[in-house]
Parts: C-alpha cells; structure tokens; sequence
C-alpha cells in the first residue's frame, strides 16, 4: 500500500492575530514548513512520517493517510485533511497509490 500527500493550499488567517494576537502581528506567518504543490509519499499499512514533515501536521493527518491506503474512507482513493494550527493551517490532498 502507497498514498501521495500532496500540499494543496497554504492559508493565514490575519484577520484572526489581528484581532487575538495584536502583540504577534509584525512576526506572525503563512506556513513555512511546507510549499503549495510539494508532494510526499508513504507506503503501509502503517505509514511513518515522512522526511521533512512537520511532526504536528503529521499526527493530525496520520489517520486519515492510513484509511485513505486502506480504501476505507467516504471517497474511496482520494481525501482531503489539513493541519489544526486555526491561524495558519496547511491543507493536504492524500491519494491511494495502486500498485
């Protein structure tokens, strides 16, 4: 079993520091960990973190990695998950690789 992550869209969410955080303005940031369109790949059935990844990232994507390779989620092949940072989240496209 194989999956492809793929970074699809990097996002900040200014307007919320801005409001919560007026001190973290001038160093707060998108994402600097990964880059739109960068592309990883893991092989099962229990998926390590892949080199370079971000370890938070990783464990809030993790489950759905391995039930995506499994075939066992809503859109069997194809899902969509992202990282839980609220301020500056990472969304991730996970592809079921046949072999």
């Amino acid at each position: 079993m194989k999956a492809r992550i793929t970074v699809i869209k990097k996002a900040f969410h200014k307007d919320i520091v801005d409001q919560y955080f007026p001190q973290l303005v001038e160093q707060a940031s998108i994402c600097t960990v990964f880059e739109e369109g960068e592309a990883y790949e893991v092989e099962g059935p229990f998926p390590s973190k892949p080199e370079g990844f971000c370890d938070w990232a990783w464990t809030d994507i993790h489950k759905t990695v391995a039930l995506t390779m499994m075939g066992a989620n809503p859109t069997p092949g194809t899902e969509f998950s992202c990282c839980s940072d609220g301020l500056r989240p990472v969304t991730f496209r996970i592809q079921r690789i046949k072999e």
